[in-house]
């Protein structure tokens, strides 16, 4: 019997807007390598936003009949023509309950299950029963909703790290649910972590689960603590989630300047070759780098988990997926700021409230609430 319900989708027109809609769906049986699953929990990320509202203008938001419709500017048009007039369904990850199975995924029938593979923001959603993966006795769908994008950017931060030959890494907007992951598992494999964050409140927090180097770029004396906390550490890695600005580009300033400390002048900078991964855009403005403060020892580039998770060895995604799986609910728990209602995620206050962004604070849509 067919399966109906909701699907949140982003649809960018032709016109130059972008649309948000809770559309129908119906989902026929499924397959005999299939499961049908009643979403329970989806977190709102970073990664999702992209997707949800990408290159819109929040200001321009305004409600038109059951849907929110938004400007593009023109300027950031280009980038979006591919998906003029598709109706995308949005939310990369989540975690419910399996309704219905295919005669070969029989014993996952009425298991809570955690997923990945897109379109999260819906009532139900169907699929390979090879892709959702059952989540321990006990555990609540909160607890599995974010059991994929996060902890394994987190794990897979610390295993490019291992494989490029870095001892320790540098993160921004550390306070995040994801950079608190990455503590943990700095702390737990003796790899040292210098967390950058942008008020004492997120000091605070990271210090109370373990943190040893926090800094506050927002503080006067922050170029002068980095480097000192890299020379400590030995950092030649860094991971920004923010992407904008000159964040970036201080970090690796500061790696170059520890790596100077004490060796012979050369016009061509230090021996010590730096290395900034660019994972987020919290900041849409332009990356800016002052290029010629860190020598030519130095490299630049993205890092997105389904790319990394494509190029491991089996072994190692086995192994990363082990790990979540056994610490769900301790090394990678997430913590949630509010829970909201499928309908409700298009509510203009509420909406405004989760594109904010803010570090620390995190969203949770529960369909089953309405």
């Amino acid at each position: 019997m067919p399966v109906t319900g909701r699907q949140l989708t982003s649809t960018v027109t032709a016109e130059g807007e972008l649309r948000l809609a809770l559309d129908g769906t119906t989902l026929d049986a499924p397959g005999d390598d299939e499961v049908i699953v009643r979403v329970e929990a989806a977190p709102i990320n970073p990664s999702d936003l992209g997707l949800l509202l990408g290159p819109a203008d929040v200001t321009s938001m305004r409600s038109v009949g059951d849907a929110l419709v938004f400007d593009i500017p023109a300027s950031r048009r280009a980038s979006v023509a591919a998906r003029v007039g598709q109706a995308l369904p949005v939310g990369n990850e989540g975690a419910g309950t399996v309704l219905e199975a295919g005669a070969n995924a029989g014993e996952l029938l009425g298991r809570r299950v955690g997923m990945i593979g897109g379109g999260m923001y819906a009532d139900h959603r169907k699929l390979a029963a090879r892709e959702v993966v059952p989540l321990p006795e006990g555990a609540s769908a909160a607890e599995g909703a974010s059991m994929f994008v996060n902890p394994l950017t987190a794990l897979g931060f610390v295993e490019t790290a291992r494989a490029e030959g870095h001892s320790a890494i540098v993160h921004t907007a550390a306070a995040s649910n994801l950079g608190q992951m990455l503590q943990k598992i700095c702390l737990a494999d003796s790899i040292p972590l210098v967390n950058v964050v942008r008020s004492e409140e997120q000091v605070a927090l990271l210090r109370s689960i373990g943190a040893t180097h926090v800094l506050n770029s927002c503080d006067e004396d922050f170029r002068g603590r980095l480097t000192q906390a890299v020379a400590e550490t030995g950092a030649t890695l860094a991971f920004d989630a923010i992407g904008g600005g000159s964040i970036g580009s201080d970090i690796v300033a500061a790696m170059e300047r520890a790596a100077s400390r004490g060796a012979e002048y050369s016009r061509y900078g230090s021996n010590s070759f730096k290395q900034l991964y660019i994972y987020g855009a919290l900041d849409l403005s332009p990356t800016t780098l002052n290029r010629m403060s860190f020598g030519f020892q130095w490299s630049v580039s993205g890092w997105l988990l389904t790319p990394f998770l494509q190029n491991a060895a089996a072994e190692t995604t086995a192994r990363m997926r082990r790990r979540v799986v056994d610490e769900l609910t301790t090394t990678f728990a997430s913590r949630y700021t509010r829970t909201i209602g499928l309908a409700e995620a298009l509510d203009p206050d509420t909406l405004r409230a989760y594109d904010r962004k803010a570090t620390g604070e995190k969203y949770l849509i529960d369909p089953t609430r309405g």
